[in-house]
C-alpha cells in the first residue's frame, strides 16, 4: 500500500499533523494532492496512546515563554476551531497550582505572565482561602510542604479522547486514510539507503515516500531493529533523544451528588506529586500520581532501551497503587470515604520524553534515513497543543523553518546535556518500573 506520507501513531502530534498537512495540501478533485496516511495499532482514539484519556489539562502556565506563547496559540484555537466549539469538549474552569517550599517555580512562571504583552489574569491565595473555597471541599487537605498558592482562571481542561476522536474524523474528511496495523518493523530502501515504509506484524508493508514516527513511548522499540540494521552505536540510537516514562493515574466514578460537589473545582497542580481534576461529564473524577518511572528492557542485540511493558496497562503494582491512594489522603481524603472506598479503575500512562521536555520534532539527521521524521518527546506536557502541533510537524516535513527558536528547541539533542532547566522538570524519571513491582 503506497502513500506520499506515512504518520506512524495517532496521538496527538501523529493527528495533528495529518489534519494540517491535509489542509494544506489535499484536494479532493486534484490528482496532484498529496497522499497521507496513518497508521495505529487501533481504531481512534487510538488505545494505548498517552492522548486517549479522559481529560487532560490546558494551561499557558509555563516556565518557559515559547512554550506559554504556544499554549495561548492553542487554546485560541481549542475555544474557536468550530468543530471543538460545537463539540465543548474545552472546560475553561481555571487552576490552582501549589508550590512546594524552596521552590521557584511559581514565581518564574508568573514572571512570563508579568513580562509578556498579555494581561496578568494570576492572583495569589492564602492557605485559609484554598481550604474555604469551591464549597471547602479541600477543608482536609494536608497543606504541610507547600509554600505558596496561586490561581488562574484561564487554565482548564479539554475530553481528551473525544477530541483527538473529532480531529482524526475531520483529517479523514480532508481526505486523509487511517489505517489499523500493529506497526512491526521499519523497512529500510533499497542498497540501504531511505525509509522504503513500515511492516505491520501480518506482513503488510505500507510503502511512503517520507514515513513520520509519531510513536510517543513505543519509539525507541519500533527504531531498535532498524538501528541494528545500519549498526548504529549507542550515542547515535534514539534513545540518547527521549525515553519512554510512565506515570499512575486512579480514577473514581462518581455519583451525580458528589460530582454537583467535586465539580467546583478547578484543575489542581500538586507541586511535582500530580494533578486533580474536576470531574468529567459522567463523573470520573482523576487523579495523578507525576512521579514518573522507566521500564527498561534489554533488546537480542544486547541494547537496553525504555518501553511500556506488554501488558494490560490498568495491571499496577501494589507499591504504585499505594503511594496513589497516599496522595489522594492528602489532598482530598474525603473521597476514600475512611479507606471503605477503593479506586475504581487505575491506569499506567505513558509517554517519551527528552532530557530537556523540549519535544522532538525534526528529520531524522543520519544521511541514510533522510526521509524518515520524528514527532515525539511529549514530556507530559504536549497534549494542550493537538489544534496546532501539527503545522510545526508539517513544516518540518515541508523542510521549512518554524524559526530559530523552535528549531533549536525541536532539534534532534547534542549528546552532551544542556546546563538549562527543562521545561517540565518534575517529570524526569528517577526509578525504574521493575522496583516497584
Amino acid at each position: 500500500m503506497d502513500t506520499d506520507i506515512l504518520i506512524v501513531g495517532a496521538g496527538i502530534f501523529g493527528v495533528s499533523t495529518a489534519y494540517h498537512l491535509a489542509q494544506r495540501h489535499h484536494h479532493h478533485d486534484d490528482p496532484s494532492s498529496i497522499g497521507i496516511t496513518i497508521l495505529d495499532r487501533g481504531p481512534a482514539p487510538s488505545p494505548l496512546a498517552a492522548s486517549t484519556d479522559i481529560n487532560k489539562i490546558v494551561r499557558a502556565d509555563y516556565s518557559k515563554p515559547l512554550y506559554m506563547d504556544l499554549a495561548y496559540e492553542a487554546m485560541d484555537a481549542w475555544a474557536n476551531l468550530p468543530f471543538f466549539k460545537d463539540a465543548d469538549v474545552y472546560h475553561r474552569t481555571g487552576w490552582v497550582m501549589m508550590d512546594e517550599k524552596g521552590s521557584d517555580l511559581a514565581e518564574r512562571i508568573r514572571r512570563n505572565f508579568r513580562d509578556s504583552a498579555r494581561e496578568d489574569v494570576t492572583f495569589d491565595l492564602t492557605e485559609e482561602e484554598v481550604r474555604g473555597s469551591w464549597g471547602g471541599v479541600l477543608g482536609q487537605m494536608d497543606c504541610n510542604g507547600w509554600g505558596s498558592y496561586y490561581a488562574n482562571p484561564s487554565a482548564g481542561w479539554v475530553d481528551a479522547a473525544s477530541a483527538v476522536e473529532i480531529m482524526v474524523n475531520e483529517a479523514i474528511k480532508l481526505g486523509v486514510r487511517y489505517e489499523v496495523g500493529e506497526a512491526s518493523r521499519i523497512v529500510l530502501g533499497k542498497e540501504g539507503v531511505g525509509v522504503e515504509g513500515v511492516e505491520t506484524g501480518d506482513g503488510k508493508v505500507y510503502r511512503a515516500k517520507k514515513v513520520l514516527l509519531a510513536t510517543g513511548a513505543w519509539t525507541s522499540r519500533l527504531m531498535s531493529s532498524l538501528e541494528d540494521e545500519l549498526d548504529m552505536p549507542d550515542e547515535e540510537r534514539i534513545e540518547t533523544q527521549i525515553t519512554a516514562a510512565g506515570v499512575c493515574v486512579a480514577h473514581f466514578q462518581l455519583s451525580p451528588e458528589e460530582a454537583e460537589v467535586y465539580g467546583r473545582l478547578p484543575v489542581l497542580v500538586c507541586g511535582a506529586k500530580g494533578e486533580i481534576l474536576p470531574p468529567t461529564r459522567t463523573g470520573i473524577f482523576k487523579f495523578t500520581n507525576a512521579t514518573s518511572f522507566t521500564n527498561t528492557i534489554t533488546t537480542e542485540t544486547g541494547h537496553q532501551i525504555s518501553a511500556p511493558p506488554d501488558r494490560d496497562q490498568s495491571i499496577i503494582p501494589q507499591k504504585l497503587r499505594d503511594e496513589s491512594l497516599q496522595l489522594i489522603r492528602k489532598r482530598i481524603p474525603q473521597v476514600l470515604d475512611g479507606g471503605k472506598r477503593p479506586v475504581d479503575h487505575f491506569r499506567l500512562c505513558w509517554d517519551s520524553i527528552s532530557r530537556d521536555q523540549n519535544q522532538l520534532i525534526t528529520r531524522h539527521p543520519d544521511a541514510r534515513l533522510a526521509n524518515l521524521f520524528l514527532a515525539a518527546g511529549g514530556s507530559f506536557h504536549s497534549w494542550k497543543f493537538l489544534p496546532t502541533i501539527g503545522k510545526y510537524v508539517a513544516n518540518v516535513l515541508e523542510g521549512v523553518s518554524n524559526g530559530a527558536e523552535k528549531d533549536q528547541a525541536w532539534r534532534w539533542k547534542p549528546v552532551q546535556p544542556s546546563a538549562e532547566r527543562g521545561v517540565h522538570e518534575k517529570v524526569i524519571p528517577k526509578r525504574d518500573l521493575n522496583e516497584l513491582e
